[in-house]
């Protein structure tokens, strides 16, 4: 199913993002529910806020983005120096990979922009030009039909089951959180087309609530079943025989298949763990870091004590009074019951499978 296909067929109705040739607009996820407004991106700096902002989050989300930002910075360059217009998107590079630490989604896009520009280099501005904006435009269309493969992956898990199931996610890993479609909500959008989603349980995510403003909105608009909780009331669900599966997605995952997501996923697949409930993870390929051996060295991001002081602007925790804000944590191996990705299913041993998958 092509890009069109999946739009016109209303497997999307949510636009992360639009690009026109000359500017990324990206809608303000930290106004939803409430509003719906776009942000317009007209240069490389533009971008590298909206991502660092959260105007736009979410692993592949925050890869496509920054790939178009490289691209506006070979727009925004006006000089005739092809060395100088070379050295600009460098600088271009190095400024948004400053931009969230954890995302590896980010560094990928990034890397595979970097490796576009070093292989034409030899080329002039405008040829050079159209070559990186191309690239960025492939990467969201690429990124698209991963997911919807992922999401139709996921669903194939579940074919010879007769029962609906009920699903607890966290975070945000749908439209959203990717060019469209999603991860977690993309194998929720493919399970729910086979008749097989009776409810889904939505976690609020405290303290950027991704849960309740984001993951919620999606539902509501697609007219999926759902219900939203504070985080503390996911074990309770779970005593209660109400969680069939949880799927959550990643912001990076380590070759050993330890995987940082949304703070709080970890403590998540720890109750399901107890309960014995199957617990999987949704993302690209692109999202595992073979190059980082195990959760412990996977960068954890520290977001402002702010977001933790206020919900939705107002102010529930004194300034007198200490904070932390870790945005994420690490759910370790032994607590995933398996990987789903655009190229199948991984299953444990994680090391040796993750192995596996690439070389196919």
């Amino acid at each position: 199913m092509g890009d069109g296909d999946l739009r016109k067929s209303g497997s999307i109705n949510v636009r992360t993002l639009i690009w026109n040739k000359k500017t990324l607009k990206l809608i303000d996820q930290r106004e939803l529910p409430f509003k719906e407004i776009y942000v317009n991106c007209k240069t490389s700096g533009d971008v590298g806020s909206a991502i660092k902002d959260m105007v736009v989050r979410g692993a592949p989300a925050i890869g496509v983005s920054a790939g178009y930002g490289v691209a506006l910075a070979a727009s925004e360059f006006t000089a005739k120096d092809r060395l100088a217009f070379i050295a600009h998107l460098k600088s271009s590079i190095g400024m948004l990979s400053k931009t969230r630490p954890t995302a590896i989604n980010l560094f990928w896009a990034l890397g595979r922009m970097s490796r576009a520009i070093d292989k034409n280099s030899n080329l002039g501005i405008d040829e050079l030009r159209k070559i990186i904006i191309r690239e960025a435009e492939d990467i969201e269309e690429e990124d698209l039909q991963i997911n919807y493969r992922l999401g139709e992956n996921g669903k194939d898990i579940f074919t010879n089951s007769r029962k609906k199931l009920k699903i607890l996610t966290h975070c945000n890993a749908g439209a959203l959180a990717t060019s469209g479609y999603g991860t977690a909500l993309g194998v929720i959008r493919s399970l729910r087309r086979a008749g097989k989603v009776k409810n889904v349980i939505v976690d609020e995510t405290r303290p950027y609530l991704q849960g309740a403003r984001l993951t919620a909105w999606e539902l509501y608009r697609e007219k999926i079943p759902f219900f939203i909780i504070s985080d503390n009331m996911s074990g309770y669900f779970m005593s209660e025989g109400e969680v069939d599966i949880v799927v959550v997605g990643a912001d990076r995952i380590a070759a050993n298949g330890d995987s940082a997501n949304k703070i709080g996923t970890m403590s998540i697949s720890i109750m399901a763990k107890y309960f014995d409930i199957p617990f999987y993870i949704a993302a690209p390929l692109s999202t595992i870091d073979a190059k980082t051996k195990n959760g412990l060295k996977i960068p954890i991001e520290q977001r402002d004590e702010e977001e933790v002081r206020k919900v939705l602007s107002k102010i529930i925790i004194p300034g007198y009074m200490p904070v932390r804000n870790p945005a994420f944590d690490v759910t370790p191996n032994q607590n995933i019951t398996a990987i789903i990705t655009e190229k199948g299913v991984i299953y444990p041993p994680f090391e040796e499978n993750i192995k596996k998958i690439f070389k196919h």
